[in-house]
């Protein structure tokens, strides 16, 4: 963001600019109001000729009330140790080297922090300051993300500590007694540590999908996929974890397109979406799986797969935080990072999910995906 190439106008042509973009250069396209950080421009005297809307909203203050002012009065910045910044940095004074003032934190008066970089423009290297070119960001985009970082920190040490307790208090148990127990008894505590061993695993895969969703690095190694048979792998699992037979409703509409996608990551979708409805939902838990237009531009057909239950079904006021981090549609455990994990799946395969509520007033998740195609030609 720079504004190197801007210069003031005449008196006539400022006078019918707004106050915050009367050093714009619209000829260049360039709007400062346009900006999503906050431009603050000071002239070769210390004055503010630019004061765009963005610094305006950060800085509580009127763009006419900033122009012409002083910098340091019309940005009063003090760092974390109460010392006034302008005085502290002297961009007008000092080492004729500098170029720039990296981000850092700084205070607004009344307390207010704001994240501060500045650039020294110079005409000619080690010569004067002409301008100097302030950005301001809010650092409230910046306190979520590190609250999010430590809930996630948290639910992680939370999540651990119980099955690692577990399987260190067994393993210490069997290591010290084993001639005391019998072969049933070492075998309980053994399967007991085997399903805490687990639940670890788990945690761990859901954290690197995190991981990969974030950073955009989740990788879809498309196949061909049979999606109305996969679902009913994941309902035959059930059936035979003892689930009734008669609680699952699979509907299949023929002729389903062709679906390339990653099964491995089609499995870990659908198998959320069941477990929730199962362990969360009630009645009969329906999936329909249907032919639709598809969520991706430029092709004709997708494949939908709709899973509903029938139970209380999730507030209206919580629709919207159904696919962030942590949301917990009730107090019966989990990490709360499996439906976020979903819609990361599903978007990095180009296809969209949503949430409602079903004709039988419960829970409904509905995930369309594009056709697709192989990864050697996708």
């Amino acid at each position: 963001m720079s504004v190197a190439g801007t210069s003031s106008a005449p008196e006539g042509r400022d006078a019918r600019r707004t106050p915050a973009s009367r050093h714009a250069d619209h000829g260049s396209g360039l709007d400062p109001d346009q900006l999503p950080d906050g431009l603050v421009v000071a002239d070769e005297h210390g004055r503010v000729v630019c004061f765009n809307a963005a610094a305006a909203r950060i800085t509580a203050l009127h763009a006419a009330d900033a122009l012409g002012q002083p910098l340091e009065k019309a940005l009063p910045l003090e760092d974390l140790e109460g010392r006034r910044w302008w005085q502290l940095t002297d961009p007008y004074g000092g080492l004729a080297i500098r170029v720039r003032q990296p981000e850092r934190n700084l205070l607004l008066p009344g307390g207010r922090e704001v994240l501060v970089s500045a650039r020294y423009v110079r005409e000619r290297r080690l010569g004067p300051v002409q301008r100097v070119v302030v950005s301001l960001r809010d650092t409230e985009a910046r306190r979520r993300t590190e609250r999010s970082h430590a809930e996630l920190i948290a639910t992680v040490a939370h999540e651990l500590r119980s099955p690692l307790t577990s399987v260190k208090g067994f393993t210490a148990t069997l290591l010290a007694k084993w001639e005391r127990f019998t072969d049933d008894q070492k075998r309980l505590m053994l399967e007991t540590v085997d399903a805490d061993a687990d639940r670890v695993t788990r945690l761990i895969a859901e954290l690197l999908d995190i991981s990969r969703i974030d950073s955009g690095r989740l990788e879809v190694r498309r196949q061909p996929v049979d999606i109305g048979a996969a679902v009913s792998r994941h309902i035959q699992a059930y059936v035979a974890a003892g689930q009734p037979a008669d609680r699952f409703l699979l509907r299949i509409e023929q002729p389903l397109p062709g679906l390339w996608a990653d099964p491995d990551k089609i499995d870990q979708v659908l198998s959320n979406l069941i477990e929730n409805a199962v362990r969360h939902g009630e009645g009969t838990v329906s999936m329909d799986v249907t032919p639709c237009a598809s969520p991706r531009e430029g092709e004709e057909t997708g494949t939908s797969v709709t899973v509903s239950d029938e139970g209380p079904g999730i507030p209206e006021e919580s629709m919207n935080r159904v696919f962030t981090r942590f949301w917990r549609g009730s107090k019966r455990g989990g990490t709360g990072l499996g439906l976020y994990i979903v819609k990361g799946i599903v978007e990095a395969h180009g296809g969209t999910i949503t949430v409602g509520r079903a004709p039988g007033g419960g829970a409904e998740f509905r995930f369309t995906l594009p056709v697709g195609a192989p990864a050697y030609l996708a």
